[in-house]
């Protein structure tokens, strides 16, 4: 009995996330208890942040984008060089954002899967446009793609100009969104597709890239939100062209300078509807992908 007395008790099982269960039914010492959670001063903190930093600055321009009621927004988004302003920059940034899944794919593999000299400076340059100051690469662009061009490539005041400032800063997004997923993605199956005889397309095909899948849309998706509001980087290349290279965060600095707020503040507004339709589509169609490697699995 003397040794019953001083056994010490079995700690509970271990869960994930979850707190343990005593025999009544709650959690340890008869309470019910969930493992990380945060609790009311958490919840208050993050709400009131979020509040402070998002919510009011979107409302207040949204109160000011509809001063003149919905159908002086609608004309203020549909006018003529606001219009133009708008197809100029999603045109562009959709071709951005297929360019860096692409090559930002293909980067991030070359990083993950191959070992070359200075390897380590390559992947930490990818990090330098979240780093730069944009208004910098716009002056390094126009130093190397300007009239004084020193390899003779003329992209100032044109429209290759401009997707080549925003394929610049929205490079990071797809690369360290595919990065992890390369990391640590099942090297057995594609060995074994290729001792199965698959080719180097067909693995890549039918075993790597359904699972790049949703990390390659999510950072495209990125990549067109910060391409359809980015104005540093494409300041001096672009050339502020009205329905041509003009971007649609440079029309409402135009409409602020002319003091037109109410017009900035609704292309302002409608940048960010694009934006949130955008990565909300993008979203689905990722949890959809993850769903069906789930029931694959």
């Amino acid at each position: 009995m003397t040794s019953a007395l001083l056994t010490e008790p079995t700690p509970p099982p271990a869960t994930s996330g979850r707190g343990w269960r005593g025999r009544d039914g709650r959690g340890g010492g008869g309470r019910a208890s969930i493992t990380g959670a945060v609790g009311p001063l958490g919840y208050g903190l993050v709400t009131l942040w979020l509040s402070v930093i998002v919510l009011l600055p979107l409302a207040a321009l949204t109160v000011t984008s509809f001063e003149n009621g919905l159908s002086g927004w609608w004309d203020a988004v549909t006018a003529p060089s606001a219009l133009a302003a708008l197809k100029v920059t999603v045109g562009i940034s959709l071709v951005v954002a297929v360019l860096n899944a692409f090559m930002g794919t293909l980067i991030a593999w070359v990083l993950v899967r191959d070992e070359f000299p200075g390897k380590g400076a390559v992947n930490a340059l990818i990090d330098l446009p979240f780093a730069l100051p944009t208004i910098v690469a716009s002056i390094v662009l126009l130093s190397l793609y300007g009239p004084q061009s020193p390899v003779g490539i003329h992209l100032n005041a044109t429209q290759p100009g401009v997707l080549v400032a925003l394929a610049f800063v929205t490079l990071p997004f797809v690369v360290r969104s595919v990065q992890p997923v390369l990391i640590e993605a099942d090297r057995d199956v594609e060995q074994a597709a290729a001792s199965l005889g698959a080719s180097n397309l067909t693995i890549f095909r039918t075993v790597v890239l359904p699972v790049l899948l949703p990390a390659v849309a999510s950072g495209a998706g990125l990549a067109f939100a910060r391409a359809i509001g980015e104005y540093g980087s494409v300041v001096l290349i672009g050339g502020n062209i009205p329905r041509h290279t003009q971007v649609a965060s440079q029309y409402i600095q135009q409409q602020i300078e002319v003091d037109s707020p109410v017009n900035a503040a609704a292309v302002s507004v409608a940048l960010l509807l694009i934006a949130f339709v955008a990565l909300f589509v993008l979203r689905v169609l990722a949890g959809r992908g993850l769903r069906r490697q789930e029931r694959a699995a």
